[in-house]
């Protein structure tokens, strides 16, 4: 163990396969725990000179009643839903939220832990910027034994729960349904490749593409770093390649917006030309001409699930131990990817 480390519950936990909320009531000598189990724990902490942190656990017994939240950006409909849902939940158990957005800055996303880790919050629920692609911020966090879950952008480098959407399965019904519209060479325009979301939504697309005798090889992916600038450019840039795709998946519906807005201006028709279909269904996705296919996300759902099992984790009435929710997708046919009868 390095030098000046701070063993934590989380590691005497591990050693013993036991959970964290059962380490803390073995150390705060709860009558609810067997003798044995408190003596075993006990022994194990001393071993491991296990340094009781008299104003963390202070702290947790005087609840602010409040949860940190932290998204990459208020605007987005998406994350707007994911808010509505953890503010309805918290409001309803007698907790207060307070929300900060990163701007899809990753100094800006360690400022607002700063924030509110200072501030004392009981909890955090946190949704990663596009730029974040180091976590030595979340292991802090972790090793200083502060509750949070990650939803929708996570890391699957820090052990906590995680809410996500099955983005490997939404991505893979969306190309599926190009391919039976006669599609063969699909691209898919990916964010950063650091990005859960550009991984997950990736691996549907190849899985699809195999489906029908396209290999990974025959595939077309385009990166992009999700600016309007950049997206703009990537199209662009693929227009003037000579055998240049009949449909394009993009990874969220503003890329798909962007690149919808360049195919126009370029007198690309859509779908005849290029089938196009994005993920995520905000609102836009339904006004734009042609309306795009899309695939809908449960964003209320998301929130809500996040924020029951952070508050049941803080009242110690679940395990510790990670959990991963997944939620269902769904596909929303539009007429930007109707090629054989679009109407």
């Amino acid at each position: 163990m390095k030098k000046g480390h701070q063993v934590t519950m989380k590691e005497i936990a591990k050693k013993l396969g036991v959970s964290v909320s059962t380490v803390s009531r073995a150390l705060k000598d709860s009558p609810e725990l067997h003798p044995d189990t408190k003596k075993r724990i006990v022994e194990m902490a001393t071993s491991m000179n296990y340094q009781y942190n008299l104003l963390a656990q202070s702290l947790r017994i005087s609840k602010s009643k409040v949860l940190g939240v932290i998204v990459p950006e208020l605007t987005s409909h998406f994350f707007s839903s994911n808010i509505s849902g953890i503010q309805d939940t918290a409001y309803k158990r007698g907790y207060n939220i307070m929300i900060c957005q990163s701007n899809e800055s990753f100094e800006q996303e360690k400022a607002n832990l700063r924030t509110l880790v200072s501030s004392q919050v009981d909890g955090l629920l946190i949704s990663l910027s596009r730029e974040t692609k180091s976590y030595e911020h979340l292991q802090e966090l972790y090793d200083r034994e502060i509750p949070f879950i990650m939803f929708d952008r996570v890391t699957e480098e820090i052990p906590v729960s995680k809410v996500t959407v099955d983005d490997a399965h939404g991505a893979y019904l969306v190309v599926n349904h190009l391919l039976k519209q006669g599609c063969k060479k699909i691209a898919y325009f990916s964010g950063p490749t650091d990005l859960y979301i550009s991984k997950k939504r990736k691996e549907g697309y190849l899985e699809a593409l195999a489906e029908y005798g396209i290999s990974e090889k025959e595939s077309r992916v385009y990166f992009t770093d999700l600016t309007t600038e950049m997206n703009r450019k990537v199209t662009l840039d693929m227009l003037k390649e000579n055998d240049r795709p009949d449909a394009i998946f993009a990874m969220i519906d503003p890329l798909a917006i962007d690149i919808m807005i360049t195919l126009k201006e370029e007198g690309v028709k859509i779908p005849e030309d290029i089938a196009l279909a994005g993920f995520t269904n905000n609102p836009t996705s339904a006004v734009v001409e042609p309306s795009l296919t899309t695939v809908s996300q449960p964003g209320y759902e998301m929130g809500q699930i996040a924020t029951n099992h952070l508050l049941d984790q803080l009242d110690e009435t679940v395990s510790d131990d990670p959990q991963s929710f997944v939620l269902l997708t769904t596909l929303v046919e539009r007429n930007s990817s109707k090629k054989n009868n679009p109407s």
